[in-house]
């Protein structure tokens, strides 16, 4: 093989490595779980409860908000999810009942759906988080859940009404 052969193969070989080697080195994105939506979601590793999409709806002013999410408990005993949000004596609390074998959507339609449910006193400022704690079957899970306002069309009915 000639020289001139070699160095041919040599610059192919190095573009290749040069064009490719970053990909070698990186995570791969698609391999980084991530919450592909505007809330929360928390496996049932965290207690017999799954969350999905777990965030809040405030009006404009941030003082009061809907809880929107879906809980599904795939085992055969009811279960009472309890969220606290906030921290300290301002802190909101509320339960939600999901029976064995059955889904419950806040904000959500078809036979899952149900209400939302209120957060008078939020005080949250829009497009914040605010600290929360997700309870399922003793384990308690620390989040933060995501405060949007109902300015995006698809989120215009599910904001508290003034």
């Amino acid at each position: 093989m000639t020289s001139r052969a070699l160095a041919s193969i040599a610059l192919g070989a190095a573009v290749i490595l040069g064009a490719t080697g970053c990909n070698m080195i990186s995570p791969q994105a698609t391999t980084i779980p991530y919450s592909a939506a505007e809330g929360i979601n928390i496996d049932d590793a965290s207690g017999p409860v799954k969350v999905r999409n777990l965030f809040i709806v405030a009006d404009e002013s941030g003082e009061n908000g809907n809880l929107i999410g879906s809980f599904i408990n795939n085992t055969d005993e009811d279960h009472t999810v309890s969220i606290q949000i906030g921290e300290g004596s301002d802190a909101i609390s509320v339960e939600v009942e999901v029976a064995a074998k059955s889904t419950v959507a806040l904000g959500g339609s078809g036979d899952t759906g149900a209400d939302p449910l209120p957060l008078e006193g939020l005080n949250a400022d829009v497009g914040a988080t605010v600290v929360s704690n997700i309870t399922s079957g003793g384990d308690t899970v620390m989040t933060h859940l995501t405060v949007l306002d109902g300015k995006m069309s698809y989120l215009k009915d599910l904001a508290p009404k003034s």
